[in-house]
């Protein structure tokens, strides 16, 4: 591994990284290296609206009437999808917003939210993703914080966006049955209608965006990106087949890196991309089949919960064409990998990385079978270490480090101005990790969700994947609570499963025959659902104030 502290050497190993990354992506169909015009086209274009907008532009010009978008409202062409996407842009320009100023979007998965992205990049507008699920305080706060001069959302949102100036600029991307527009808001349709489909002048610089992360412990931060490298699409093609002229479902929220990742790489792959505003696991199935897609875009949750309509269901479906499925978002537990596999066979990809450090590691159906529940190995353009909490290289196997990662897509610090702490070029993910005898990376759980009981270092990920495996569980979450005798004690939040009726003491007995005896938990609390964020992300600060 070289060391930043020989430059030269460092140089050369990129630049080998960077061939390898090449080749791999024409290998993929992101590139034809046979139509090198083509290919730096897209690049340039890349440099200058973004890799959303300039994936768009390239496959309008080579397939315009290939399916690029389903939702509730039909299908959209590539030439469709670019010529509505040139005539928001210029829409937004002609409202007054210009280059460089930031415009928020607040949309579910469909055609508005696509094209706010997509128009964002033409114009030269840093977009900033919102959550869906934003209370209204949260909603204003990370609305001033980001600077936002402009709000594109859908209508069910109506109620947040009292909280923000009556002088901004408001766009509708979708409007409900029986909703109302409010005064002084414009429809999305009615601009693109009225708008000039030609592509605007070019930005002088590319306006970028902002993903939010999932802020489970507090407010969401803000993570930018300016410029990203086209290379950065090797991180998912490198380790997962993405169908070519397929199509592919995509249940995790756009607004969050896992959909917005997949949904660029399969976007340049001209790929038909299904959205659906809400998850339904039987839907999903009905448009898995409907749409006959090569490719399933979820987080665990929903994944378990399609998973819970039982084999019956699921084979009335008969997905032949699915080859792919790619989850990512929070944990999998060894116990939902073997049951997906059982029941898909051999398709499931576990996607581990961040809104901050872009893929980590990525485990195949092989590494999954051999060990359910990993997250796999580093893609090319990026590397992994362990560090210990004196910031030494771990590289023995089953010794637990701390995360850290090297990526090909910069990092450019958060928008309130804090940044992640680096160790030779490595970022770190706030995990705590080891390495098995195989190579292969397992997250052992979050460094600050680490408990503290009776004087011993608990991860609660070990204990949630232990009791996962019980018929009778369903959903588990492990927690710590305050407790004057151990400082703080255990307490396991459980969601048992539909007709199911277990008996706290027997978990805990359970717990006490598989782990440490400082690992059981005090309490057993039961509860009809785990509270979670809208990317599937269990809230503990809300399970501590059951």
């Amino acid at each position: 591994m070289p060391s930043t502290s020989d430059p030269l050497t460092t140089r050369l190993h990129n630049a080998a990284r960077s061939a390898r990354a090449v080749v791999r992506l024409h290998q993929a169909g992101v590139i034809d290296l046979t139509r090198l015009d083509l290919t730096l086209r897209a690049a340039r274009n890349n440099n200058v609206y973004g890799p959303p907008a300039s994936m768009i532009m390239a496959v309008a010009r080579r397939a315009p009437d290939a399916p690029a978008l389903a939702d509730e409202r039909g299908v959209l062409t590539y030439r469709e999808l670019d010529e509505q996407s040139n005539a928001l842009a210029n829409a937004l320009l002609a409202m007054g917003l210009t280059a460089g100023s930031v415009a928020g979007v607040l949309a579910r998965d469909h055609r508005g939210l696509i094209l706010a992205i997509s128009a964002a990049g033409r114009a030269g507008l840093r977009l900033a993703l919102m959550n869906t699920g934003f209370a209204k305080p949260q909603f204003a706060e990370v609305a001033a914080r980001e600077n936002v001069r402009a709000m594109l959302h859908d209508s069910e949102f109506n109620d947040l966006l009292d909280a923000l100036p009556s002088s901004l600029p408001r766009i509708l991307t979708w409007v409900d049955a029986g909703h109302t527009v409010p005064v002084g808001a414009s429809v999305l349709d009615n601009l693109i209608a009225t708008g000039n489909p030609t592509l605007p002048p070019p930005p002088e610089r590319p306006g970028g965006f902002t993903i939010l992360t999932s802020g489970t412990t507090g407010l969401p931060k803000g993570a930018p990106r300016t410029k990203v490298t086209p290379l950065a699409s090797v991180q998912l093609v490198d380790r997962i087949p993405f169908p070519r002229r397929g199509t592919i479902l995509i249940a995790s929220p756009v607004f969050h890196s896992t959909g917005f990742s997949n949904w660029v790489v399969g976007t340049a792959l001209g790929n038909k991309i299904v959205l659906a505003r809400r998850f339904d696991p039987e839907n999903t199935l009905r448009l898995l089949a409907e749409h006959r897609a090569d490719m399933l875009v979820a987080v665990p949750t929903m994944l378990q919960r399609i998973l819970q309509l039982g084999p019956e269901v699921i084979r009335r479906y008969g997905l032949t064409t699915l080859k792919t499925i790619a989850v990512s978002g929070s944990a999998l537990s060894p116990e939902l990998a073997a049951r997906t596999q059982d029941i898909f066979g051999a398709v499931l990809h576990n996607i581990y990385g961040s809104t901050e450090v872009g893929i980590a590691a990525v485990a195949q159906p092989q590494d999954l079978r051999l060990a359910p529940g990993t997250v796999g190995r580093p893609p090319l353009t990026s590397q992994v270490a362990l560090f210990d909490d004196q910031d030494r290289r771990i590289t023995e196997s089953h010794l637990p480090g701390r995360v850290f990662v090297r990526s090909a897509i910069p990092f450019e610090g958060y928008t309130d101005g804090r940044h992640k702490q680096v160790i030779d070029g490595y970022m770190t993910t706030g995990d705590i990790g080891h390495l098995d005898a195989h190579g292969l990376l397992h997250i052992d759980g979050r460094d600050d969700d680490m408990i503290v009981s009776g004087g011993e270092n608990v991860y609660p990920l070990e204990i949630e994947n232990l009791l996962a495996e019980r018929a009778d569980v369903q959903e588990v979450a492990v927690i710590g609570v305050e407790d004057p005798e151990f400082g703080t004690r255990l307490r396991a939040v459980v969601v048992t499963s539909p007709g199911a009726t277990p008996n706290a003491e027997e978990i805990k007995a359970y717990v006490r025959t598989n782990l440490a005896r400082y690992k059981v938990p005090r309490d057993i609390v039961f509860v009809d659902q785990l509270p979670r964020n809208a990317t599937g992300k269990v809230l503990r600060r809300a399970l501590r104030d059951l």
